[in-house]
């Protein structure tokens, strides 16, 4: 999930929205308009690289997010990373890491990407760090590197942020459950996916779901911290009968019983609160560390601004471009600014360039009404569905019905 857009002019607003689509809306802009809203990446880089199939050469526009997944790509060696997000803070985040890879040993940025904690974090970052920040980013630190700045294993930076509001509130859900509590522990331990169902279906299914857990996960506050818009909310209870708590549940379910749990680092994280030396990101793992700081970490260049502006501001051709799911915002409640983002994607695409891009509809209405230069933004894409489709499968995360791949036509 992305704030790339999301900083754009209230003129372009054109959509008819309910008095209570305003309120949501409203509620959405004030959280995102001052908070760091991804304290990690929540978009599964393996599943990415396959359908980008990354070159030496290829210049990539990246939607930064918290970073992970940029420096993920980065190990692959492409010529140039530009990771673009409107939202300062997540910049802040990226930049952290890169000053970490640049200026720390592997143990010292394992204890604060990997643990989320370091007892001496004040020392690190002013000695090591904090020089290497640009202005917003120290500023932003100044203030809350205390969030890395614990010993104790029930705190963590991954409980900092808005996503990180959420996983603390679960945490303290499940000290009142010890019974799913004991369960979820013993899953996310096992060792074959045979043992992963039988643990689901006995010990967390039937103390996981009942109307409490629906009704929080039906909640535009809820939602707002994981970073779902009210659109992307109201798209996914169109499609599911089950509303937004059935689509959730059903997603769940999948990856635990479906998938390898003990390689799934995105959902374990907000279980322990910390990855751990075999369960975490590519960028923290010791030899891809040593890979980042011995230079390939130098092709990324972080910036602050939306895509369209980025774009507008560049004369580099894009080859690969990694869009995330802010497209469906953007095409409820601006889609004036979505026609002249893609006008800048299409102009600014290097011959053959690929778009990936997430969302919560398996076929985006946008795509068949959408018109750019006098063409509808579909015929402008050459789609791989079927690839996209046997991808999606294999995604460790799993919140998105739609995972898009398309190259954009000459």
């Amino acid at each position: 999930m992305s704030t790339a857009a999301r900083t754009l002019p209230r003129q372009s607003l054109n959509t008819r929205r309910s008095l209570s689509d305003a309120m949501d809306q409203k509620l959405f802009d004030l959280i995102y308009s001052r908070s760091l809203v991804y304290n990690t990446c929540w978009e599964d880089p393996a599943v990415d690289r396959k359908a980008l199939d990354l070159q030496s050469n290829d210049r990539m526009l990246v939607i930064t997010s918290a970073g992970c997944n940029v420096l993920d790509y980065a190990l692959t060696g492409p010529a140039r990373i530009h990771a673009v997000d409107a939202n300062p803070r997540q910049s802040a985040l990226l930049e952290l890491k890169l000053a970490g890879i640049r200026r720390l040993e592997f143990e010292d940025f394992f204890k604060l990407f990997g643990e989320g904690r370091h007892a001496d974090i004040e020392r690190v970052y002013r000695q090591a760090l904090r020089h290497e920040l640009s202005p917003f980013s120290r500023e932003y630190w100044d203030s809350n590197i205390k969030w890395f700045g614990h010993d104790n294993p029930s705190v963590s930076f991954y409980y900092h942020g808005l996503s990180g509001v959420v996983a603390r509130g679960f945490r303290g859900y499940l000290q009142l459950r010890p019974m799913l509590r004991k369960g979820i522990n013993t899953l996310i331990e096992s060792n074959s996916l045979t043992e992963q169902r039988e643990i689901y279906d006995r010990f967390v299914q039937p103390h996981l779901w009942g109307p409490g857990m629906n009704w929080m996960l039906s909640r535009q506050l809820t939602m707002s911290l994981l970073g779902v818009p009210h659109p992307q909310r109201k798209e996914v209870q169109r499609q599911h009968l089950g509303g937004v708590a059935g689509f959730i549940r059903e997603a769940i379910e999948y990856v635990f019983r479906d998938l390898p749990v003990r390689s799934n680092y995105f959902w374990t994280l907000y279980l322990r609160g910390r990855y751990s030396r075999d369960c975490c990101p590519e960028y923290i793992k010791a030899d891809n560390f040593l890979a980042l700081k011995r230079g390939a970490a130098d092709c990324v260049l972080v910036h602050t601004d939306t895509v369209t502006r980025f774009l507008q501001g560049t004369r580099e051709p894009i080859s690969k471009f990694v869009l995330l799911d802010h497209m469906d915002w953007m095409s409820s409640y601006h889609p004036e600014a979505l026609r002249e983002e893609w006008q800048a994607i299409l102009e600014r695409a290097a011959p053959d360039a690929r778009i990936i891009f997430r969302s919560a509809h398996q076929k985006p209405a946008y795509l068949d009404r959408l018109r750019v230069n006098g063409r509808l933004l579909r015929d402008s894409l050459n789609f791989h569905d079927g690839l996209a489709w046997a991808l999606q499968t294999l995604d460790r995360v799993h919140t998105y019905a739609g995972f898009h791949i398309a190259d954009i036509r000459a």
